[in-house]
């Protein structure tokens, strides 16, 4: 019989996303939708503080939004929905139960990097908890009763009934990484489609990630669930730390003490902790909400016209970057992650024209620009016309590279033509034989141990005589044309 630590085990993630969206006003009352708002319990009502007697009306543009997103990811759009209600107690949701749907969500299926998604569906957000730090309050956000004697919360309901999109995938993710990068997809998905800012700091996307690991890859393993995490790193490291937990009890025989429950993430500690006993869908007592209607989608929206106006999303985007710009895979993310800088990236690009060009300008974007933009985070893109200048310059071996970067350092201050400022300082390039030969057979004669490298075979040695070339002519000699000239006088 084999040794148990042989075996190997098999992960198995799940993920449930929650992201609020961008209405102006809540999911079922008219209060504002704002999630800046610094004072607490300023947008309330008798609606979303469930007042007796106060009726619910549903948000159109919020259910157009999951549409969209439903539509986005290839997914089915229900004919026939509505509201459930799902029955819990705690103190920032002060109906007593959530607003949600249950047994026909907005959209079922869909796809986004290759994961299968179940259902997205939408439901209203609840209240914050704001907990006054005590050594036996829980962390920001937990469900805390054991308050003890020092420690109290207050409740914000401003975000109380805030439309909150829910997405649930199959459990088809095998790693943390694949998890993490799931949740950054449908960010920049959320994004593209202007239905949620999905800004993980602010929690206005949240992930709650289903976890098992198994000796068997049929069968899963049971299911534990850590919850709210608010960083695509704490996403990744949460479920590495959960699947290391549940290796190591199975490896121990201890396989018992995975329990189905709730557990929280401890950034400080970086470990899980266990907050309560994963309630089922039976706990809830789902059943329809009797205050709202029951929806007709395909009656009350023009699919077809919202499916038509969908902007062009990130995974064709990256096709089209990769087919008509020919650019590294690396520069491509970085404009799908930058919508200001793609645009003007294509702004350029387009008068460009040529690949090769293309290619040096992301390269100047990239390394160069990003690089000025990460130490001084108010310098601007120059004009499309002044960055075309620019490669052209270096296209054409008017300039050599180094003189580009300082250019480009000039430019993204104050945008003024390149040709004028490497004019100016003297950064052309020569290419005028005689001029360079005297000034090579100069560097020749006052480097008699180089010289004599180079003819000993160390072909590094040229190119030393080269960069001297090129620091004597302030990098406007022409390195091609200097290199040519060394190699002849040499001989």
């Amino acid at each position: 019989m084999p040794d148990i630590m042989e075996k190997k085990y098999y992960p198995t993630i799940g993920l449930e996303i929650h992201a609020e969206l961008k209405t102006n006003t809540k999911m079922f009352c008219a209060c504002k939708n704002d999630p800046d708002e610094e004072k607490p319990n300023v947008n309330i009502c008798p609606v979303c503080m469930a007042h007796p007697g106060a009726l619910p009306v549903p948000n159109k543009k919020a259910i157009e939004n999951v549409i969209k997103v439903g539509l986005a990811l290839g997914g089915q759009i229900a004919d026939f929905t509505e509201f459930d209600r799902k029955n819990y107690f705690y103190p920032d949701i002060p109906k007593g139960y959530q607003i949600s749907q249950y047994k026909y969500p907005i959209v079922s299926g869909g796809k986004l990097l290759g994961t299968d998604i179940t259902r997205v569906h939408l439901e209203e957000d609840t209240g914050t908890n704001k907990h006054i730090d005590s050594p036996q309050v829980g962390p920001v956000g937990s469900h805390r009763s054991d308050l003890g004697a020092n420690g109290y919360s207050l409740i914000d309901f401003n975000r109380a009934g805030v439309p909150l999109m829910e997405l649930v995938t199959e459990p088809a993710i095998h790693s943390a990484k694949e998890a993490s990068d799931f949740a950054r997809e449908l960010q920049l998905l959320l994004c593209y489609l202007d239905v949620s800012e999905a800004n993980m700091e602010k929690g206005e996307m949240r992930v709650e990630a289903n976890i098992s690991v198994s000796p068997d890859p049929k069968i899963l393993g049971t299911k534990v669930e850590v919850k709210n995490l608010n960083s695509f790193r704490s996403v990744e490291r949460a479920i590495k730390y959960e699947l290391n937990r549940m290796t190591k009890l199975l490896e121990e025989g201890l396989g018992n003490e995975i329990v189905q429950e709730t557990r929280g993430w401890d950034e400080s500690k970086s470990e899980t902790f266990s907050q309560r006993k994963k309630e089922g869908s039976a706990d809830y007592r789902y059943f329809p909400d009797p205050d709202l209607p029951k929806m007709k989608l395909h009656e009350a929206f023009d699919l077809e016209k919202i499916k038509k106006e969908l902007p062009e999303l990130p995974g064709a985007k990256r096709e089209r970057y990769r087919k008509d710009f020919g650019i590294k895979d690396e520069d491509i993310e970085v404009y799908i992650n930058g919508l200001e800088l793609a645009k003007w990236f294509e702004d350029v690009a387009k008068i460009l024209a040529q690949k090769d060009s293309i290619k040096i300008l992301s390269n100047y974007v990239t390394s160069d620009y990003l690089g000025f933009k990460k130490n001084n985070s108010d310098i601007k893109l120059p004009s499309s016309k002044n960055f075309v200048e620019l490669i052209n310059l270096v296209t054409e071996n008017k300039i050599s590279s180094r003189a580009a970067k300082d250019i480009l350092a000039m430019i993204v201050i104050k945008d003024e033509s390149p040709l004028k400022i490497a004019t100016e300082k003297g950064l052309l390039q020569s290419s005028d034989p005689e001029a360079l030969k005297k000034i090579a057979q100069k560097i020749i004669d006052a480097n008699p141990k180089t010289v004599a490298d180079y003819k000993g075979g160390k072909e590094q040695a040229l190119m030393s005589l080269v960069g001297v070339i090129m620091k004597e002519t302030k990098g406007s000699a022409n390195p091609s044309v200097a290199k040519q000239l060394l190699i002849d006088l040499l001989k």
